[in-house]
């Protein structure tokens, strides 16, 4: 078709985007507030140019291939920056310190000290679909529910001293209101349990099996080449408590807001993690959640 690139330029442009923290116009936001809530010294924001992509990148790099046991391919590793081709076509909420960070041209330039990577549906659709369908039949949900609208939530990550609840609270409060603006009926995305050995994840894993199985109509599988069993210890065996302490925070949270786990999980050696997919219709989400994180939650007041 005259006009339309080669799939080898298409590459390197998309390569070029993604190294560089460039974004596809509908990535950026336009028209809209950039700020998504404040809570003392703490901002939470979307990424409005290259540059802030780009610290959103080494945040995920410090925690992921630095603190955690992610192998960074060269690219990555040269650039000592977390990126893939979705950073082109994404939407980045950045938590902001502004009690902390360095100067620059006589100002403090505040610290990102958390990240979401958030992709629409109708971008998605637009530019390959969801980082996710790597690993998930999620299209399968999606195509159940053809009067909704999806949003893909990935990349999460928040520096350690910084992991605790106020923090947290303050980035779901992003995603919130984020939810609200654009209409968004139900999330979804991948979350890691730390290690790519199932047998040692046996006891969260069939925690999340026994009690957090999505809904038939929810439902999506891991993709049959990767798909591995969940299902590894019988109910009766497991321990909750345990079984809850084991769980990362995030996928806890999820939980807590009423989220569903996908059936199988699937190896990424990548980043020395196993990970089960999370399917949270907004429906779902208890109304005290909602006023918790919602535009009546003063506490985050802009």
């Amino acid at each position: 078709m005259p006009g339309t690139l080669p799939a080898a330029s298409q590459k390197l442009v998309t390569d070029f985007r993604a190294i560089s923290g460039i974004r596809h116009r509908e990535a950026v936001p336009f028209g809209e507030p950039i700020v998504l809530g404040r809570l003392g010294a703490l901002e939470v924001r979307l990424a409005r140019t290259a540059a802030d992509v780009r610290r959103a990148q080494r945040l995920r790099y410090k925690v992921f291939y630095e603190e955690m046991s992610a192998v960074p391919d060269t690219p990555s590793r040269l650039a000592r920056r977390d990126f893939d081709a979705f950073d082109a076509v994404c939407e980045h909420i950045l938590v902001l310190d502004h009690d902390a960070g360095k100067m620059v041209l006589g100002r403090k330039k505040p610290k990102v000290v958390g990240t979401y990577r958030l992709l629409r549906q109708e971008v998605a659709n637009r530019h390959g679909g969801f980082y996710s369908q790597g690993e998930f039949d999620v299209g399968r949900i999606v195509s159940a529910h053809p009067t909704l609208k999806f949003l893909e939530l990935g990349r999460s990550c928040v520096l350690k001293p910084y992991r605790n609840k106020r923090t947290v609270e303050l980035l779901w409060h992003g995603i919130w209101t984020y939810v609200l603006r654009n209409k968004i009926d139900a999330m979804l995305g991948c979350a890691s349990l730390e290690g790519t050995d199932p047998d040692k994840l046996a006891l969260p894993l069939s925690f999340l099996h026994h009690n957090a199985l999505a809904p038939e109509e929810w439902r999506a599988s891991a993709l049959p080449s990767r798909y591995v069993e969940m299902n590894r210890m019988a109910k009766a065996d497991i321990n909750p408590k345990a079984a809850l302490l084991s769980l990362p925070p995030l996928v806890k949270g999820y939980l807590r807001l009423g989220g569903f786990i996908g059936e199988g999980a699937v190896v990424d050696h990548q980043f020395g993690t196993t990970d089960v997919l999370v399917v949270l219709p907004v429906s779902v989400i208890s109304p005290r959640y909602v006023e918790h994180f919602g535009p009546s939650a003063n506490r985050h007041a802009i």
